[in-house]
């Protein structure tokens, strides 16, 4: 994990609100959906203004920690999110210090083990803590980074 400082990044996408806890249960788990939604061929085609081919994860409205719910949004980077195509959201990162875990290696496997990670350094009292504001996910074709806010 290494503090970096995150650019602001405007992403557009489908949301869901969650937990983790309601993540472990399949009967109860919304984000596989989601991602499969977000990852079928072109479906992101017609947004426009996109400033990569990355898949964007954004982790904010945390209602607590790690315990808690949160809205995630799955989605594409933007320039700027003028018109939004049906049932798509647009939600702005703000730029920051943030925490960086690269997951590389077999997915999802990789990222469900980073994610461990923080959970592990969370608990632990990890040095930053987590500010539990906005969190980011990249998805690119090498892995994905997690930008954690702190």
């Amino acid at each position: 994990m290494n503090v970096t400082e995150r650019a602001e990044l405007t992403v557009v996408g489908w949301v869901v609100r969650t937990s983790n806890a309601d993540e472990m249960d399949p009967a109860r788990a919304r984000l596989p959906a989601l991602w499969q939604r977000a990852g079928a061929p072109g479906v992101f085609a017609h947004v426009p203004g996109r400033i990569d081919e990355n898949l964007y994860a954004v982790l904010t409205d945390y209602e607590s920690d790690h315990h808690g719910a949160y809205t995630q949004i799955v989605g594409v980077g933007v320039r700027t999110a003028p018109r939004l195509p049906e049932g798509m959201v647009a939600v702005r990162v703000p730029a920051g210090p943030a925490l960086l875990v690269e997951a590389r290696g077999q997915l999802p496997q990789a990222l469900i083990e980073a994610w461990q990670g923080v959970w592990k350094h969370t608990e632990s009292g990890g040095v930053p803590p987590r500010a539990f504001t906005t969190d980011v996910e990249v998805h690119h074709r090498d892995g994905v980074d997690l930008y954690l806010a702190i």
